[in-house]
């Protein structure tokens, strides 16, 4: 860019599925001038959509702010079976002997997963163990131990069901692995469970329906999508 302007700034983005966090880091940073400061509020993992926020210059000073603001997530959960990441990205492994779960069941089930919980974060995670992130340990066929650590979940509604699919809409605090309370879920009712779908759809104050896609924002430039936000 031949001007440089200063950018100070957050962009509410709806990320698309098939791209890591990084990636739409680095997406956006090809539309800034060299040597700004980018960065993100609360990573998704590269098969969940939704809700990503971007912090530019000053910004980025409020990342720990913002990741402490909680969240809301839509999530599509499959009974009946289960994967080894507890979603989409590894191979199904079925529960031959699941029976399907009533409504009732499944609503006394959910009722269990709300207020501070013990979870236990899955073993494909970038919690690292001894300096290395446990995904790279999993991979390598080594044993993930992680310990169960307190989360905070303020809602969980059921939306649909429809065996074998249920539809979660959670809100929650810092920390919370939607994938364990798919597995956590399945394994309560004995079906197993993965997750198969995830949206952010909130943080905070800032919501999916104002939020801006890449196309959008390699059309429009950053500027006419940037909020001013206090440090």
């Amino acid at each position: 860019m031949d001007n440089f302007v200063q950018m100070d700034g957050l962009i509410v983005l709806d990320k698309p599925a098939r791209i890591t966090s990084a990636g739409a880091v680095n997406r956006v940073k090809r539309l800034l001038d060299r040597g700004t400061k980018i960065g993100h509020a609360g990573t998704l993992d590269p098969f969940a959509t939704g809700v990503l926020l971007l912090l530019i210059g000053k910004a980025t000073k409020s990342s720990e702010r913002l990741m402490n603001q909680p969240k809301r997530y839509e999530a599509a959960i499959k009974l009946g079976a289960s994967t080894a990441t507890d979603d989409p990205e590894s191979p199904e492994i079925p529960w031959l002997h699941a029976t399907q779960p009533s409504f009732e069941e499944i609503k006394s089930a959910a009722a269990r997963f709300t207020g501070i919980i013990s979870q236990r974060p899955p073993p494909f995670s970038a919690l690292k163990i001894s300096g290395r992130p446990a995904y790279k340990l999993a991979r390598s066929g080594q044993p993930v131990d992680l310990q169960p650590r307190d989360v905070r979940i303020d809602g969980l509604e059921i939306i649909s069901w429809q065996w074998p699919l249920l539809k979660l809409r959670i809100d929650c605090g810092r920390g919370t692995y939607v994938r364990a309370i798919a597995r956590d879920l399945g394994e309560m009712l004995k079906t197993g469970g993965y997750l198969t779908e995830l949206c952010r759809t909130r943080i905070g104050d800032f919501d999916i329906a104002n939020a801006v896609t890449l196309e959008r924002l390699d059309q429009d430039g950053v500027l006419p999508h940037l909020r001013a936000i206090s440090p």
